[in-house]
């Protein structure tokens, strides 16, 4: 064999053997060194949507897991609910039947005539209550804002519930007036507000006097606000003009417990006194007298111990002044007491303002 044989059968099986590799190369392609961004971020979205259609369906079937437990518990709780109450009706049964098995035996040993038997629907009717079932009976009192079942109530005590509520609802409620201070008294017109200068002792000329007192008051302290409100604004924003408006708000809300009083017809004899001479006064337009009225009212007549008043064992003249009942200060009773009595005088120094005296010297400092 010469060379140039030699050389061209080598030549051809390297040429083979480089076809076979690139078959093998393009059969199994080479991992890439390389990924692009997307490729990574549709991976992870696929991965993403994968885990969360598995949690979907791992909650849809707790929950459907869940509802069957409580389906199973409902069933079980309504057939303890049913079981009790059962037993309940067993045992009142039983009662009724042993009282009234007693009760025959007492009078058949006294020899009273026997008793006619009565049904539980006659029972029922001479109650006065017709029952009411109980799904209808909840959706009562829910559409009535009322709860619909209190604990450890029975059926029975919740008919009785809502047949009180139904009757609270029928009874007229006391309308309330018109005015700063709303009151459940007839307030009277202005021409009969004029006050009497003694007290009347008869329980009617009494509530008349009270309506007197509040339609007053009342209308002291609507003309009050109304003069707040035709300020100018300026004058409103100031600061001696945002004083002046919660002066009147302050007044307005520490006489209600006075005018509860009014309605209640309870107020002390010793403090309507006082009250009645200084409305008198003020409407006399007298606005020194009913000041002094006031005075009379606030602090009382009674001596200011000052000093050491206990000295001694003996009594002295004089010390007996210092406790003096009807020359209380009433100023002093208490801190509700306190706060309407400095109401009055407010509104009485705003009645000057709006109803000058026609004597100058009744105008007060």
């Amino acid at each position: 064999m010469d060379f140039a044989a030699l050389m061209s059968k080598e030549i051809s099986k390297a040429k083979n053997g480089s076809s076979s590799s690139d078959q093998k190369d393009t059969s199994n392609p080479p991992e890439k060194k390389y990924v692009r961004r997307g490729e990574l971020e549709a991976a992870r979205i696929a991965a993403y949507n994968e885990e969360q259609e598995r949690s979907q369906r791992e909650r849809e079937e707790r929950m459907v897991q869940k509802r069957k437990l409580d389906e199973e518990e409902a069933e079980r709780r309504q057939e303890r609910e049913e079981k009790k109450r059962r037993l309940a009706e067993e045992t009142r049964k039983k009662r009724e039947e042993e009282e009234a098995a007693k009760e025959r035996e007492r009078r058949k040993r006294l020899g009273l005539p026997e008793l006619p038997p009565t049904s539980e629907n006659d029972a029922g009717k001479e109650e006065g209550e017709e029952d009411i079932p109980d799904e209808e009976l909840v959706e009562k009192l829910r559409e009535m804002d009322e709860p619909a079942r209190l604990f450890g109530e029975t059926h029975r005590g919740r008919l009785r519930r809502y047949r009180r509520l139904v009757q609270r609802s029928l009874t007229p409620q006391q309308q309330l007036s018109d005015g700063p201070i709303p009151t459940t008294l007839e307030l009277v017109p202005e021409k009969d507000m004029k006050i009497p200068t003694t007290l009347p002792k008869d329980m009617e000329g009494r509530k008349y006097l009270f309506r007197q007192l509040a339609s007053y008051f009342n209308m002291v302290l609507g003309e009050w606000e109304l003069a707040l409100a035709k300020r100018d604004i300026s004058v409103k924003q100031s600061l001696q003009g945002r004083q002046a408006y919660n002066a009147m708000v302050q007044s307005r809300e520490n006489m209600k417990p006075l005018f509860r009083k009014f309605e209640k017809v309870d107020v002390d004899d010793s403090l309507l006194e006082h009250v009645v001479e200084i409305v008198h006064k003020a409407q006399l337009r007298r606005y020194v007298d009913a000041n002094d009225a006031y005075l009379r009212l606030s602090i009382g007549k009674a001596a200011w111990p000052i000093g050491v008043t206990m000295v001694g064992i003996h009594e002295r003249s004089a010390r007996e002044k210092l406790h003096q009942s009807d020359q209380q200060a009433h100023i002093l009773s208490d801190e509700i007491t306190r706060k309407y009595l400095q109401s009055i005088k407010r509104c009485l120094s705003f009645a000057q303002v709006r109803w000058p005296p026609d004597d100058q010297l009744q105008i007060m400092g």
